[in-house]
């Protein structure tokens, strides 16, 4: 069925602004049930998990209750959930515990399509173990990202692979699954930036094929923190630095001091409001996500294509985000115009579209933007077509 936006819209009170929002893969709105969950969280008696206590037994059933929505949100066993500040902050701390292993000689394949939150953490720990990092490119003219790319850096030293499931920049997805296999085939493990991709697919560990994934619930329409997904077996096998009293379980023994229980109510109130945005359908909340994101992914790939269109009539107007596969965002410059000057006249108009390289640093240098980017618009699961419709207008007024 169709996605009901109006209905989506009604629920998220930051919409009343006025503003045609397309700065989602930046941050998304955050519906009021989202807000009532963290609201509600704050109401009530909070301390260290337990169960002696209510607040013991509330803050215990918080974080069981979102380690289970994210569970199913990522298809993985809620004991494979680890919460963090942010994803950033969780791939730093998952690179300094992995790179204990490595040795000189070994080597870390990063690409130069990624977030930077999924290129410095491992550069870096890469450096401090000695080992030697090996970049993988991608096509700027076509934006794509093939897994031919990844084969010709790697080698029987490789000790990790990191990749992104979707640019945040150019919205490229590429074929993960089949850059799991060949990292596992010379014996790398596979990590995995599913920060974008979660926003606008169904994520499945084991069909990707990662070791260990991340994502972000503020960029799928949750509060702000991070989240780690791996098997639990395989969580097991690591050893991060932690304090010594705190508990040596998985997954709390990555976990450092006392979780956002407030954050991780909105993050599964999140989950359950992606779940429900196909009313009609049935069964577990996986099985309800899944029907959600099918709706969503044809919303969002209906008004991607609007935009396309309207960009290519404008003209004046260069669309770096090329690939056969990707989400609905778009990076593009105007003739004449700087990406910040483009911004600001949007901004004026009621249209948010930022500018700029969105940490995406490498990507935006070899797509020859250098530090200055572009201007992007992302869809989210409230973009509506008078959105799109603003947007295309407001471009127009720019174009001499």
């Amino acid at each position: 069925m169709a996605l009901d936006v109006d209905a989506i819209r009604a629920q998220i009170p930051a919409l009343k602004s006025g503003s045609a929002r397309f700065d989602a893969p930046g941050g998304t709105q955050t519906p009021q049930p989202v807000i009532d969950a963290v609201a509600e969280a704050l109401a009530h008696p909070l301390a260290n998990r337990g169960r002696t206590t209510e607040g013991e037994r509330n803050a215990d059933g918080i974080v069981t209750a979102a380690r289970g929505a994210l569970a199913d949100l990522l298809g993985v066993d809620p004991r494979g959930v680890v919460f963090g500040r942010s994803a950033t902050q969780l791939a730093y701390d998952l690179s300094r515990t992995l790179a204990r292993t490595w040795q000189p000689g070994d080597e870390v394949v990063v690409t130069r399509l990624d977030h930077d939150s999924n290129i410095r953490p491992w550069v870096q720990a890469a450096e401090a173990a000695g080992a030697t990092v090996r970049w993988a490119d991608f096509d700027p003219a076509t934006g794509e990202l093939l897994p031919e790319h990844i084969e010709a850096v790697l080698s029987p030293r490789t000790r990790l692979v990191a990749v992104t499931a979707a640019s945040n920049l150019i919205g490229t997805v590429p074929d993960v699954a089949a850059v799991a296999r060949l990292a596992h085939g010379v014996g790398a493990l596979l990590h995995v930036d599913a920060v974008h991709y979660a926003s606008h697919a169904v994520v499945d560990l084991a069909a990707l094929g990662a070791d260990t994934l991340v994502c972000s619930p503020y960029k799928f329409l949750g509060p702000h923190l991070g989240v780690l997904a791996a098997r639990p077996e395989f969580l097991e096998t690591l050893r991060p630095d932690k304090l010594l009293p705190s508990s040596d379980a998985v997954p709390e023994r990555f976990e450092l001091g006392t979780l956002p229980y407030e954050l991780l109510a909105g993050a599964r109130a999140a989950v359950d409001f992606l779940a429900g945005l196909e009313p009609q359908a049935r069964g577990s909340r996986r099985d309800r996500l899944a029907a959600s994101f099918a709706a969503l992914e044809a919303h969002e790939e209906a008004l991607r294509e609007r935009i396309e269109r309207g960009l290519a009539d404008l003209g004046g107007i260069t669309v770096y985000s090329r690939a056969a596969r990707r989400t609905p965002t778009l990076l593009f410059t105007v003739a004449g115009l700087s990406p910040a000057e483009v911004y600001g006249r949007l901004a004026e108009r009621g249209v948010d579209a930022p500018a700029g390289s969105f940490y995406a640093l490498e990507a935006s240098r070899r797509l020859g933007l250098g530090d200055e980017g572009a201007v992007r618009v992302g869809l989210a699961p409230y973009t509506d077509a008078n959105d799109v419709d603003r947007l295309l207008t407001a471009l127009g007024t720019l174009i001499p």
